[in-house]
């Protein structure tokens, strides 16, 4: 009954950060929105300001709201039950959603640029921006020919899962690091008068958006980090499948056991080798975030 009691313990921890990181991120969209409508010109396509306003909309929808979800999405208990693939094609989707909309925002602020004779590509946040949408892209390929297509040996997949998990997450951090130095960029350039310096509201908004970017990706990163909220290795293997394809079962995460979902009691014995399998458990468990 401790158990089943703790188990449910978990569950509303984890409804209660996942509804979190849905408010802060859905917050944060609402905020660029009012911060390009209200502050700024608007949305165009016509290489004037309003044509610039795309980007900051677009990468927060998609690189930042759209993206962090995309990790946790295995993440969410209700969904065991469900085929693993058909998780991987909506983890691959909302990816793949997130992309489109950042490469649409990069193009919005070359056009602008070109249109307005603004250099391209000379401040710290266009390189490390740039960087993160490549690498963004190269995960993106890579995750759809290892983890989605079944033609992929499982030991290579085993291999390349916590590299994956690794460049995901770190990429995330990344894209919300270029993001607060985009915003602090931007308000320093278009506070003119009154200046940044006076702290006039949209300077406040905006700052305040900077620090729920940051509060998403950190509840991001927990709920991501957490061993014990892992979808469990698949029980039902043969049935969910693809034809001719390898039984997921058989991938890595069955293979990565998870001790914090069997009871540590049962694992524990005296002997020191029972000790020491328990900590290579703990950590496979640690390293895979899936």
């Amino acid at each position: 009954a401790a158990h089943g009691d703790r188990k449910m313990e978990e569950y509303g921890r984890f409804l209660a950060l996942l509804a979190s990181s849905l408010l802060v991120g859905f917050v944060s969209v609402i905020l660029s929105l009012v911060w390009v409508f209200h502050y700024r010109e608007g949305l165009s396509w016509d290489g004037s300001a309003g044509e610039f306003n795309w980007h900051p909309v677009l990468i927060i929808t998609g690189f930042v709201f759209i993206q962090g979800i995309a990790i946790i999405v295995y993440r969410l208990p209700w969904t065991w039950k469900c085929s693993k693939l058909l998780m991987k094609f909506i983890h691959a989707g909302l990816n793949t959603t997130a992309m489109i909309l950042a490469i649409v925002s990069m193009v919005a602020v070359f056009d602008f640029h070109n249109a307005s004779n603004i250099p391209n590509m000379y401040s710290l946040h266009s390189w490390i921006g740039l960087t993160a949408v490549i690498f963004y892209c190269l995960q993106l390929f890579l995750g759809f020919a290892v983890f989605l297509l079944p033609f992929a040996p499982v030991h290579l997949r085993a291999a390349l899962m916590p590299i994956h998990v690794y460049s995901g997450l770190t990429i995330f951090a990344t894209v919300i690091a270029t993001a607060l130095m985009g915003i602090t960029e931007k308000l320093i350039f278009a506070l003119k008068n009154p200046a940044y310096s006076a702290s006039p509201p949209e300077a406040t908004l905006v700052n305040c958006l900077g620090l729920l970017l940051v509060i998403f990706g950190s509840l991001i990163l927990w709920m991501a980090s957490r061993p014990h909220w892992r979808r469990p290795p698949e029980e039902n293997a043969k049935i969910l499948s693809p034809i001719g394809a390898t039984p997921e079962g058989t991938e890595v995460e069955s293979t990565m056991t998870n001790s914090s979902n069997a009871d540590k009691s049962d694992l524990r014995s005296n002997t020191e080798a029972a000790r020491k399998q328990n900590i290579k458990f703990d950590e496979a468990g640690q390293r895979s975030t899936m």
